[in-house]
């Protein structure tokens, strides 16, 4: 049998990882973060500052406005995900994390969706899917030597 991680252990990593976690979408050479315009950068910033005063439901409608603009920037995806956890929509969390895994080929982004992933699962209660999740981080790590 799996020996669990503590819930509070888990949730104080994924606090670390999304503390980590710029709302900028980040244009970096061989990504799938294609460069983002100026409307997309003044949407994030928007909702950057929001999220950061705890107004998540505008910063979460600054995001799809952002993706409405640009659907495969796994990044918005990914951020819009953060908000979700952050106003404890855990489902929808998971799910948006999952689609930013789906569009990106990016070790790093990967291992911040799984992260959320686990963290989701957990406060939903689901501790083998958190376990598996957080197994998912492991391996990215392992591969990339991180």
């Amino acid at each position: 049998m799996r020996q669990r991680k503590p819930a509070a252990a888990l949730i104080a990593a994924l606090m670390l990882t999304l503390a980590a976690c710029s709302m900028a979408p980040q244009k970096k050479a061989g990504t799938e973060a294609a460069p983002a315009s100026l409307a997309v950068r003044e949407l994030v910033g928007k909702a950057e500052s929001a999220s950061a005063a705890g107004r998540h439901d505008q910063a979460s409608a600054y995001l799809e406005r952002a993706i409405h603009i640009a659907p495969r920037n796994a990044v918005l995806w990914q951020n819009l995900a953060v908000v979700r956890y952050r106003q404890r929509r855990f489902e929808q969390a998971e799910s948006l994390a999952m689609k930013s895994n789906a569009l990106s080929a990016e070790p790093a982004l990967k291992r911040r969706n799984w992260a959320l992933i686990a963290a989701a699962r957990q406060a939903r209660g689901d501790d083998e899917g958190a376990q598996a999740a957080q197994d998912h981080v492991k391996q990215l790590q392992q591969e990339t030597g991180d």
